[in-house]
């Protein structure tokens, strides 16, 4: 789920939430038939109860536990991690094989990271703070595009005091 808004103070320029996808979704559903079976034995009522409550917990909870990628106020967060979009050097934005890659062969192992699977795209971005022993952040998105020009805007803010 995307959102963009548009203002001058508070400004969310991208806000994405890395939820899992169907399937996954679907497949975890499941485990609540699999709960009221255990529990038929017992009593069928309580059984279709607890089923129920099983799985409606485990996709709420999938869902609520998801990672948000958001840029705000100059600041990139990825899940609990955040960083000054002034300490980032260009994002660069990947889709299919190359996401792959990046995900894959091409990581440096001393990046931060927050990848999900079933989730293709993927932004790499490197930190330019001399201080900071990460050298890139690597990021999950299903509209890579979005993301790279977020950060770009967020390095390019202006740099007036509020009023």
């Amino acid at each position: 789920m995307q959102m963009g808004r548009c203002s001058i103070r508070g400004a969310i320029t991208y806000r994405e939430r890395l939820s899992p996808s169907l399937w996954v979704l679907v497949a975890a559903a499941v485990c609540g038939p699999m709960a009221a079976l255990v529990l038929t034995p017992v009593d069928r009522t309580v059984a279709l109860i607890v089923g129920a409550i099983v799985g409606i917990g485990i996709v709420v909870g999938l869902i609520a536990l998801s990672p948000v990628v958001e840029v705000r106020e100059g600041v990139l967060h990825a899940g609990p991690a955040r960083i000054d979009a002034d300490l980032l050097g260009e994002p660069v934005p990947a889709t299919g094989e190359e996401a792959r890659q990046a995900r894959g062969a091409l990581i440096d192992r001393r990046s931060w990271m927050l990848l999900r699977g079933g989730i293709d795209g993927v932004v790499t971005v490197p930190v330019t703070d001399p201080d900071d022993p990460t050298p890139a952040w690597v990021i999950s998105t299903r509209t890579p595009e979005r993301l790279s020009a977020a950060i770009r805007r967020a390095q390019v803010r202006p740099r007036t005091p509020g009023r």
